[in-house]
């Protein structure tokens, strides 16, 4: 009898552990929505220092990827968490899609930083290979270059013009353009699955069949149709 009630309480621990992991992680992703429409928000309120309106205006997606941790010693790494907005055929902005970026760098570098990084997809080429589910490494499936920044997109040099993707960072308040080649860009289905409250596929969760909408959610979309229409 006491090796029975022995496992009962080990199965009842375990399954409030994983209760509590998985709210943590619906939290987290609810945190990763609030985080990037803050980001947009923040380097978009100063135009002189943000992404120029007329990339926006153009652009087919755009990835939100809040405090991306850098650093270490000698040999260094990235990753981090955010969200995938698609322009759909309507003009609208999607739901979120949640994704990961990791990466590697080598380099003396002490300690680490917190990056917030963008990125703005020019054509539908990228954002259908990053749609795929599979690793999508920048530079290698897509071209990607530092964006301009400011109200004048004409401030764009060729290698800017001829990407796929433009790439931004804003580090202790500083902002500008990046160097993300080689970083990898994964679709993660558990979170979005933990968002959305069942399993989606990529596409589905663009074509809305997440359910209601968070206010997370609308504020973000709010946003970003505001700024790419100025």
């Amino acid at each position: 009898m006491k090796i029975g009630r022995s496992v009962s309480l080990v199965l009842v621990a375990l399954l409030l552990v994983g209760a509590w992991a998985t709210a943590a992680l619906a939290r987290n992703e609810a945190k990763d929505v609030r985080d990037s429409a803050d980001v947009l928000k923040e380097v978009m309120k100063i135009p002189e220092k943000g992404i120029p309106p007329a990339l926006l205006k153009d652009a087919k997606a755009v990835v939100i990827i809040p405090d991306t941790i850098k650093g270490a010693f000698i040999v260094g790494g990235q990753h981090g968490t955010g969200v995938l907005m698609v322009r759909k055929d309507n003009g609208q902005w999607s739901d979120p899609l949640f994704i990961s970026i990791s990466g590697a760098s080598v380099g003396w570098q002490i300690g680490g930083k917190a990056t917030d990084l963008i990125l703005v997809f020019k054509n539908k080429r990228g954002v259908e290979g990053l749609l795929k589910g599979t690793k999508f490494t920048l530079g290698a499936d897509a071209s990607v270059a530092a964006g301009p920044v400011g109200r004048d997109a004409q401030a764009a040099t060729d290698a800017m013009l001829k990407s796929e993707i433009l790439s931004y960072s804003r580090t202790r308040g500083l902002f500008g353009g990046v160097s993300l080649e080689g970083a990898v860009l994964l679709v993660s289905k558990d979170a979005n699955a933990h968002y959305y409250g069942k399993s989606l596929t990529s596409q589905e969760v663009i074509g809305g069949m997440g359910g209601k909408k968070s206010p997370a959610t609308k504020r973000l979309q709010d946003m970003l149709n505001h700024y790419s229409r100025m």
